[in-house]
This record gives C-alpha cells, structure tokens and sequence, in this order.
C-alpha cells in the first residue's frame, strides 16, 4: 500500500476543475452581474453591470418594494465546424437580481437606462423623504 500524502492545495485544485468544467451545475442563476448601489439625496442609484446583454433582453420590474432586474446573455456564436473550443469563462444564461427598496423610495418613480453594457437605475426618493432646509427666523 502507498502512503499518499494529503496536500489541502490538490484538495483545492481537484475543487477548482470540477467547477471549471462546462457540465458543472450552477445554482440559483447561471451568472450574476455586478452591481453598484449609491444614494444622493434625491435618489437611489443603481448601476448593474450587464456586457453582452441586449437591452431587450433585460426587464425591470417592482412589486410590493421589491425591485427585481433580470436578462438573459445569450451565446452569440457556436463554434464553427471543425474548430475546437478550449477554454470558456463567461457565464451565459439567464440572471435574476432582487432589491429590497427602503420606505422613502418612490416606486413609480423608477428609470432605467442601458449603456455601454451597464444598466443605470434610478429610484427617486419621495419628495417627504427628502430633507429640506427651514430657516429661522429671529424676533
């Protein structure tokens, strides 16, 4: 019998090229796009980065204060007949992304623009919700 010494980096590897081989299951969604979330004081702002994504491929919806972003990136070309594919590490498929809005977001005031392979959100607060400045006057 063969001593083999355990080695937690083989471990690693063996890990790494299940997940690297194209049968490998992915679960909730096939891919998530990177997002970006900042507030002004007038909105919330949210930058979700979708390259390759056609904009009618994307939908944008909110139901009971949830916004939820979604799209599908499609593979654009199969393999021509007698080349081989080597290595692929994009995600294509279909990604669904939810955001819980706070209570001073106005639902009905939601943009959306996709540009350069980043959907631009814009969620305006309500006009309540955002801050005034009162002066005072002296007597």
């Amino acid at each position: 019998m063969n001593v083999v010494r355990w080695s937690p980096f083989r471990e690693l590897d063996n890990l790494f090229q299940a997940l690297d081989r194209p049968t490998a299951p992915v679960r909730r969604a096939d891919w998530l796009p990177l997002v970006d979330i900042r507030e002004t004081e007038n909105a919330y702002e949210i930058d979700v980065e979708v390259p390759a994504v056609a904009s009618e491929d994307l939908s944008v919806s909110v139901v009971d204060g949830v916004l939820t972003v979604g799209g599908e990136r499609k593979v654009t070309e199969p393999p021509e007949e007698g080349s081989r594919l080597h290595r692929v590490e994009r995600r294509y498929g279909r990604f669904v992304r939810n955001f819980q809005l706070p209570d001073d977001a106005d639902q009905d005031q939601i943009e959306a623009e996709a540009k350069d392979g980043v959907l631009y959100l814009k969620v305006t607060k309500r006009e309540s919700a955002v801050s005034k400045t009162i002066d005072v006057k002296t007597s």
